[in-house]
């Protein structure tokens, strides 16, 4: 009699525990962020929220509870399968200890079972699910994701800052059960069967942030899963869209101007990939403002090379949607055009090529001078990658055209790092190809080349004659301080 007052108790303790945690879901002012080695504030809040947040940011709490065989859904009599599906609901938000792989194997293999099942009902659309089975499954998917994420491996290390693209590949320890919760989320979004209109309530906003929040992971399998989920949560719920933008924007403020270490930053800029792409024309201001604000500055980056390919599709689609966006992209570039880094040179080089694909003759005209200047140092640079890169823009047919419709400005601008590598360079296939742009100009407007020829070589020959009055003057001086010793004059500072 005292053990069955003893587990009643429980029960209930359990159950107003557990109705604590449900009504606190809907309180705005607790929203979880879920870097313990990063810091508290969540820096992917939208200002325009940041009223509806006033608690620090904590973990949500581990489910206390016991992991227990139950029977198969399809097992059992129709009537009571509602109430089994949520007691295997609430099984599943009992965490597992994944330190060991000795630890909890029964429990684990319980839990891994009980949430393929779940996967199974989700997919199949075996019985509608009620408003209270939805809240539930959201709960259970929050306790499970919503976690402490390790320290970063360059914060394990103890060093301040790493290259990302040497650091080793992290696989969470969880993954066989947090792949099955990820994959029940997807299919709870995807299913005909989910009513926005209900499942916006569970799939809120705050949700949302905490979700984008787990970007940084540095495990890459959780992070083709949020893509793929928040992506989907972007096109099936339009509440959420101007949200998600500004969580997304927000993320890459933080890592342009502050840390300059994320791991999701590819994986974001994918999405924006594709919702760039379905933006209508005439473009708002609030888009233009996104890229000339976050997408352009994300140059700056020393880590580039890990997202570029994802954000030169970004900016590119941006131009070909309007281009009069041309113009302050190409001047953005070459604000944050790298001074010492090749590699970065080759990538804005390629960048450079994809937007002038889509730039129309008026833009084009307002910032040819410094682009071409910028070029022109390119050509001359003693990496032949760098120069390679820059000699092949003569290769585009639309890049072509533009020049011979602006010869008269571009060509004067060039001529000299032309006549340059003609003189000089060391690498043979750079040679090669500067003498073709210098056949294709010649080709183009013979005059105008011999013109600006002459220019250039006047310009050399006058600079070679300071050159050498320098020289005269310096050995002048030279003479006159030889003479002073030799007559032991005493010379002053």
């Amino acid at each position: 009699m005292f053990n069955k007052i003893i587990k009643r108790s429980h029960r209930k303790s359990a159950k107003s525990e557990f109705s604590e945690i449900s009504a606190d879901r809907h309180r705005p002012a607790e929203v979880i962020v879920n870097h313990a080695s990063r810091t508290a504030t969540n820096p992917s809040t939208p200002k325009s929220d940041a009223h509806n947040i006033s608690s620090p940011a904590a973990a949500p709490l581990p489910i206390s509870g016991v992991i227990e065989m139950l029977p198969p859904l399809r097992e059992v009599a129709v009537p009571e399968q509602p109430n089994l599906f949520l007691r295997k609901i609430k099984m599943c938000c009992v965490l597992c200890d994944f330190s060991s792989t000795l630890k909890m194997i029964r429990e684990k293999e319980i839990k891994r079972q009980a949430l393929y099942e779940i996967v199974d009902i989700i997919q199949s659309g075996w019985f509608k699910f009620s408003e209270l089975m939805q809240e539930e499954l959201i709960r259970m998917v929050s306790v499970n994701i919503f976690r402490c994420l390790p320290p970063a491996s360059h914060e394990s290390r103890g060093t301040g800052s790493a290259d990302p693209e040497e650091d080793d590949t992290y696989l969470d320890p969880s993954w066989p059960h947090l792949q099955i919760v990820y994959e029940i989320l997807l299919r709870y979004i995807v299913s005909s069967e989910t009513d926005t209109r209900v499942a916006k309530r569970y799939v809120d906003h705050i949700f949302v942030l905490k979700l984008i929040d787990l970007f940084d992971s540095e495990d890459p399998r959780e992070r083709e899963y949020l893509k793929a989920i928040l992506h989907r949560i972007y096109g099936k719920f339009m509440v959420h869209r101007p949200f998600i933008r500004k969580a997304i924007n927000n993320i890459f403020y933080r890592f342009i101007f502050e840390t300059e270490r994320y791991n999701g930053i590819a994986e974001l800029l994918e999405i924006l990939g594709s919702i760039i792409n379905g933006f209508a024309l005439p473009m708002k201001e609030e888009h233009k403002l996104f890229l000339v604000r976050a997408l352009v500055p994300l140059h700056k980056t020393k880590s580039i090379a890990t997202y570029h390919q994802q954000l030169s599709y970004c900016i590119t689609q941006f131009v070909e949607k309007d281009y009069r966006l041309a113009d302050p992209v190409i001047k953005g570039l070459l604000k944050y055009w790298p001074v010492v880094n090749c590699q970065k040179e080759v990538l804005f080089l390629g960048e450079l090529e994809e937007v002038l694909e889509a730039t129309m003759s008026a833009e084009f005209q307002s910032c040819m001078v410094p682009l071409f200047r910028q070029i022109g140092r390119c050509l001359n640079s003693p990496n032949f990658q760098v120069a390679e890169r820059a000699l092949y823009l003569w290769n585009n047919e639309h890049i072509v055209n533009l020049i011979a419709q602006n010869r008269k400005v571009i060509l004067p601008v060039i001529i000299e790092a032309l006549e340059k590598n003609m003189k000089g360079h060391w690498n043979q296939a750079v040679h090669g190809l500067t003498a073709n742009v210098w056949k294709m100009f010649m080709e183009m407007d013979g005059e105008l080349f011999e013109e600006c020829h002459m220019r250039c070589l006047e310009k050399a020959a006058r600079a070679a004659e300071l050159e050498e009055q320098r020289e005269l003057t310096w050995k002048k001086l030279e003479a006159v301080a030889a003479q002073a010793v030799r007559d032991g004059m005493v010379l002053v500072n």
